[in-house]
């Protein structure tokens, strides 16, 4: 797992260089007297503020950045980059009245044992194609020995035709929901699965 803090504070440059490893899994590194490839099959997990203040939550009343400035500052993760990230989640700040709340949290033990039950059905499911997780499923095997019926995919099948998502992003939505019904222990993915992850892809263009 990589993870990046305050992701846009980086350079646009190097964000991007991690868009051809995160596709292929590889690192390709050219050198005038060769070329040599490295296994890079990773997590990465990038982090932002709202804003360069970091106060644009909510109203963002208290938030001292122009629209300009929180531009070029989330301007520096491109789009091609954020088209390889499967879950973006827009986390709201604390509030007083989340301290006083009391909440029932699953143990890491049941956490544990349901993402090992997963990948079990995940290995089990595409041992045939020399695979073991769903990360690794290829778009023409998704849509292809594993296509969902029509009307399981229509939210997807839309959002593709009016340019909400693209190719890639359509088969990552694919692979969020099969991983989705695989931690509910069920077979395939439903209609319900297809809009969770389709929502999760894009819950921070929509907060």
């Amino acid at each position: 797992m990589q993870c990046f803090d305050e992701a846009p504070e980086y350079e646009r440059r190097v964000l991007d260089a991690l868009r051809q490893p995160l596709e292929s899994g590889e690192l390709v590194i050219h050198r005038s007297a060769g070329t040599a490839a490295y296994p890079a099959r990773f997590q990465l997990v990038l982090a932002a503020n709202p804003c360069p203040c970091g106060k644009a939550t909510g109203k963002g009343v208290d938030c001292t950045c122009t629209p300009v400035m929180r531009r070029r500052y989330f301007g520096r993760m491109s789009g091609p980059l954020l088209d390889r990230v499967d879950i973006q989640l827009s986390v709201e700040r604390v509030s007083l009245a989340d301290f006083g709340q009391a909440t029932v949290d699953e143990d890491t033990a049941t956490v544990a044992q349901r993402v090992g039950a997963a990948r079990s059905r995940q290995r089990e499911r595409l041992s045939i194609f020399g695979m073991e997780t769903n990360a690794q499923v290829p778009g023409r095997i998704l849509r292809g020995e594993l296509r969902l019926p029509a009307a399981t995919t229509r939210i997807l099948d839309t959002s593709l035709e009016r340019g909400i998502l693209t190719a890639r992003g359509y088969d990552r939505v694919l692979r969020l929901a099969w991983t989705l019904a695989d931690l509910d222990y069920r077979d395939q993915p439903s209609a319900d699965d297809i809009g969770q992850a389709l929502g999760l892809r894009q819950a921070v263009a929509a907060a």
